[in-house]
């Protein structure tokens, strides 16, 4: 016989018992339908309850034959069910049909002798009814449901269900096949009970003791509180709670967060010095009294002051900078105007947090960082209950304290990477305090008073806009900040990484600009700057180390492209050995979060069916695009010099490298025709060239998306010729003047353009 299977993780279905479940997922419902239409309702449950592996070759072979009860589809669309479980039974095998899994079972004989099962039965009640008498968490009803109960299997599993055991001990009751070692283990449980019950009376004897003593002490450390009183001899308590109006009289905060502090006061007056709520209460004063209530800095008011201070270390962003001094300016003109949530959006390196840093620094307001990336749990952000042991108040609150005011730039890093999950929704938090229309009665749940965070400048950056919630970025105002070109990058090395390195190492030597190219082109592969700043402190950390350990003089020692391997090892040339002119492989470009590269496409064919297969980790929308690309080609074959016999009686198999790495997007359409017409035609297409535009069925292109990126990623690759959609030309007024000098651009409007440009 075969049966549908559900294995349950953390629960536990014994015999004569019930279970509640409720299915979102669509493999959970077909298994319901699946019992329902063709087994009549019966179902097998696997106990795995102490197993994070649920593979069908680490399950048990035993389950237990359970019956559905009741079925009801929710109005979310989930399906809720109840399973009574009727009795073992033994797994011959387990099968696994998609994402389902069957087994095949057997029922269980107990060839067992009456008159030992008659003993067992009446030791199982006699000691149970003993147990009650004495254990009082074990309720007496159980008494009645086994009274008329003739199988001894069935009254282990009822009697398992009153007691107090762990789900791990039900689990192993479950998985025993052995009706005699069933008996012994519920024996045993029961002696166990009574023997832990005994314990704990005996501990209760114990602490009446001890707490007697203790009340004992507290009216002799009462008396001698009163007695040093007298004699002018105060605590240490009541100096600490003097200190603590004193300071309430100094805070500028509103009268009710007064309030609240001076009846915490007077509780913790009020309570003996052995409570332990002393420490909870005393927590609590301290965080209400340390948060800067009317504390601000004022902002610097000129703005050409400000322009510089921002020019100075930070090349281009000129969006951001100009973003920042209109912001400042109406600020200037409108002191209660709401502050912007403005989100820097960019790669690794290219200076987000810095940024910040400078942004704070510039308009005199203290800086502050959180990172919310991998947060789980929502009291992180918003704080804990009081009620909870440890409980304290979360990252924004402890910024403020941090800071000493309350108009901080809040740098939240990295918001495309909180996740969601079962202990809360961090991102939901965060629009609450992110939105200009609630954040001023912000409450915290340790705090559990409202804080004005209008003041507050938050600055939020993410490497990715496509992973920022849709809820969460309808409140941000996006600013890109994009990859840099090799130029750029020496720019920014030449004015701000050298000079402060140098300066950080107490050193002076010549970098020169050669040596940044260099360094840039060859050691470095990364839209930002970090790697190469990197590069740069090593050059530094080895001359300080010539210079201090083999007592050379810096004087002599000359950094140039013949010895930089020598302070950086061999030349990488990562990007450069990847140009190689094949027959069936045509560079597509690509938008990554770390900036734009190139993405070769290989195309091969065999003897087969027309059949087009795909790998590389594609993504469905990219997949879509080939399927577009072959149809285009089909229709069209006599236009590319191609017989149609080889696309049917071939199989095509189209591969992206760097399988390990997600592709997705319509950007690929025309660099995968290409690679196609390339590979039947043995049509070689020089790899110096690139291409970019999503393709129709008409074989028109259309424009996309990430333009300077894959420019900026095209010319580190050394590609000199890219096809872009016409529609994109725009797009190049963003793209670095060096790069623009360095890449022909050949606009097309349909692919007919690009077949002609590679036919010349």
């Amino acid at each position: 016989m075969n049966l549908p299977v559900i294995i349950l993780k953390g629960l536990v279905l014994l015999p004569n018992n019930e279970i509640r479940l409720e299915f979102g997922d669509d493999t959970s419902k077909s298994l319901i339908e699946l019992s329902t239409i063709f087994h009549d309702n019966n179902i097998l449950v696997c106990n795995c309850f102490n197993s994070n592996n649920t593979d069908i070759t680490n399950l048990k072979k035993i389950g237990v034959l359970g019956i559905i009860k009741n079925k009801i589809v929710l109005p979310s669309g989930n399906t809720r069910v109840t399973i009574e479980g009727i009795r073992r039974v033994s797994v011959l095998d387990f099968i696994k049909v998609d994402e389902l899994i069957e087994a095949s079972i057997t029922e269980i004989n107990d060839n067992i002798d009456d008159d030992y099962i008659t003993a067992i039965t009446r030791k199982i009640k006699y000691e149970l009814k003993k147990c009650i008498d004495s254990v009082a968490t074990i309720s007496n009803g159980v008494l009645s449901r086994i009274d008329n109960i003739n199988s001894l299997s069935n009254m282990i599993d009822i009697i398992v269900n009153y007691m107090p055991l762990k789900k791990e001990r039900i689990c192993e009751y479950a998985n025993e096949l052995g009706l005699i070692k069933r008996s012994e283990m519920i024996i045993y449980d029961i002696y166990k009970e009574k023997e832990l019950y005994e314990i704990e009376k005996s501990l209760d004897i114990k602490v009446k003791g001890i707490l007697d003593n203790n009340q004992k002490e507290y009216i002799l450390k009462e008396k001698l509180k009163v007695i040093k009183e007298e004699i002018g001899d105060y605590s240490y308590k009541i100096e600490e709670i003097n200190k603590l109006r004193k300071k309430l009289s100094s805070i500028d905060a509103p009268n009710n967060i007064k309030d609240k502090i001076n009846k915490e006061v007077n509780r913790l007056e009020s309570i003996p010095d052995i409570s332990p709520d002393i420490s909870s209460i005393r927590s609590y004063i301290d965080a209400l009294i340390n948060i800067p209530w009317g504390i601000i800095t004022e902002d610097i008011a000129d703005l050409n002051l400000i322009s510089d201070k921002l020019n100075s270390t930070h090349f281009g962003l000129d969006e951001v900078k100009e973003r920042i001094i209109e912001y400042l300016a109406v600020k200037k003109n409108n002191q209660n105007i709401s502050s912007p949530i403005i989100c820097l959006v960019g790669p690794p390196g290219v200076g987000k947090t810095s940024l910040s840093k400078t942004i704070a620094r510039s308009i005199n307001r203290k800086f502050i960082k959180i990172s919310v990336a991998g947060i789980t749990d929502e009291a992180e952000i918003l704080g804990h209950m009081r009620s909870y042991v440890n409980a304290t108040y979360g990252k924004i609150i402890s910024s403020l304290i941090k800071t000493k005011v309350m108009n901080p730039v809040i740098l939240i890093d990295e918001v495309d990477k909180m996740p969601k999950t079962y202990k809360g929704d961090p991102i939901s938090v965060l629009l609450s305090i992110l939105d200009s229309n609630q954040n001023s009665t912000f409450v915290d749940n340790y705090i559990d008073e409202e804080v004005d965070l209008s003041k507050v400048l938050f600055i939020l950056t993410a490497n990715s806009i496509d992973d920022i919630p849709t809820p969460l970025l309808d409140r941000l105002e996006i600013i890109k900040i994009n990859g840099y070109s090799e130029y750029e990058k020496l720019d920014i090395a030449r004015n701000y990484l050298v000079p402060n390195i140098l300066k950080e190492h107490n050193i002076d030597i010549n970098i020169n600009d050669d040596i940044i190219l260099n360094i840039i082109r060859n050691y470095t592969m990364e839209s930002g700057v970090r790697s190469l700043e990197r590069n740069i402190s090593k050059i530094c950390r080895k001359v300080v180390t010539s210079v201090l350990k083999d007592n050379i003089n810096i004087n002599n020692i000359e950094i140039s492209n013949d010895n930089l391997s020598d302070y950086l090892g061999k030349a990488r040339n990562i990007k450069s050995n990847r140009l190689v002119s094949q027959i069936g492989v045509v560079n597509g470009l690509s938008c990554t979060s770390y900036g734009g590269d190139i993405l070769p496409i290989e195309v091969n064919y065999y003897k087969g069916k027309g059949k087009l297969i795909l790998t590389g980790l594609l993504g469905n929308v990219i997949k879509e695009s080939a399927s577009i690309a072959l149809s285009y080609i089909k229709a069209n074959y006599k236009k590319f010099n191609i017989r149609y016999e080889d696309l049917m009686n071939n199989d095509i198999h189209i591969h992206i490298p760097s399988g390990s790495v997600s592709k997705e997007g319509p950007s690929a359409g025309v660099a995968l025709t290409s690679s196609i017409i390339s590979a039947f035609s043995h049509m070689k297409i020089d790899s110096h060239i690139a291409m970019t535009g999503e393709i129709t069925l008409r074989g028109n292109i259309l424009p996309v998306g990430g333009i300077k990126e894959k420019c900026v990623g095209a010319l580190i690759n050394n590609i000199t010729t890219m096809f872009i959609p016409y529609d994109n030309m725009d797009s190049l007024d963003e793209v670095p003047s060096d790069v623009k000098d360095k890449i022909k651009f050949i606009p097309v409007k349909n692919y007919m353009d690009i077949h002609k440009e590679l036919g010349k």
